[in-house]
């Protein structure tokens, strides 16, 4: 990795409590030349210099994805370099890569953000089974729910973090859902949950830090046993975190805890869970370098599978 750069467009989804696609869009319009431009510049290297030209294509918010693909399309056209479409969640894949440079599969993934939570049985690159997704909610908008609920604005996953440091655990006993049932994920309840302790609360600001901590108790507790039990099971050696609430430290230490030495947790740091160029441009060189091209009929999908995965039937 060369140069990677991050612009953050929080402030303008934070008056609406998250992401409005609209004003998402415009501001990927507004930015994706100078981005560009920058980050060739801090690399120190021309746009002729580059091997290819890799862009998310999905899945996502269909316009924010509809200017970098038709940005890429004119990148690589202009240059004569290769495109290729990489899936969002492939990205957050090989975003320990960038980090941890000699890590490869076979591994047990954990893929949680904001917008996706799944588990995934990853034998090698390119090849995914997905052993259980989130039922309804994803675990990052859980988070991000509740943080709202608890007057930490959005994103809210950093900010819960650190008031459930200050929490006394145990005051409030949230559910843990689907905890021994398979694969599966499922979070509205919990949220549910809390929003009824919020409601039922005669003093939040007594109780806001309690409400955090056995909030995120509750959510690592589902993360952490499916994502072990999976990588013991399978007889995996590593156990990966990848997504943006794989940035939270509480769970990476109660994966380690939970696994001890029978396997090993990768995860990215912070600024590569989160999503990037990085990570992306990471899955794009494997694809490339395995002979895969996109071509400029390639179009934006705001849904879609992980090419190469096939969907695993785990008894309940």
């Amino acid at each position: 990795m060369l140069a990677s750069l991050v612009i953050l467009s929080q402030d303008i989804h934070q008056v609406f409590g998250g992401v409005v696609p609209e004003l998402a869009s415009r501001e990927h319009l507004r930015t994706i030349g100078p981005v560009v431009d920058r980050a060739l510049a801090e690399a120190g290297i021309g746009a002729t210099e580059l091997d290819g030209i890799a862009v998310t294509a999905g899945p996502g918010l269909i316009g924010a994805l509809l200017v970098g693909v038709m940005y890429g399309k004119g990148l690589a056209f202009g240059l004569g370099k290769p495109l290729i479409g990489v899936h969002h969640h492939e990205g957050h894949l090989f975003a320990p890569t960038l980090d941890h440079p000699g890590f490869a599969p076979p591994c047990v993934a954990l893929l949680v953000s904001g917008g996706h939570t799944m588990l995934l049985d990853v034998p090698a690159w390119g090849r995914y089974r997905l052993l259980g997704e989130t039922q309804d909610d994803a675990a990052g908008e859980a988070f991000d729910k509740v943080g709202s609920l608890l007057g930490l604005g959005y994103p809210a996953g950093a900010g819960i973090e650190r008031l459930a440091r200050k929490g006394t655990p145990g005051r409030f006993d949230f559910p843990r859902p689907m905890l021994r049932q398979g694969y599966a994920f499922s979070f509205s309840g919990l949220k549910t949950a809390v929003l009824r302790a919020v409601r039922g609360s005669d003093d939040l600001d007594r109780d806001r830090a309690d409400l955090a901590r056995d909030f995120q108790d509750a959510a690592i507790e589902v993360l952490v046993e499916k994502t072990a039990r999976a990588t013991l099971e399978l007889g995996r050696t590593t156990a990966v975190l990848a997504g943006g609430v794989a940035c939270n430290a509480a769970l990476v230490e109660a994966l380690r805890a939970k696994l001890g030495a029978a396997a090993n947790v990768v995860v990215a740091e912070p600024r590569l869970n989160t999503d990037n160029a990085a990570m992306i441009a990471a899955a794009g060189a494997w694809r490339l370098a395995n002979g895969e091209r996109s071509g400029m009929e390639l179009e934006p999908f705001d849904r879609g599978p992980l090419p190469g995965c096939a969907e695993v039937s785990i008894p309940a």
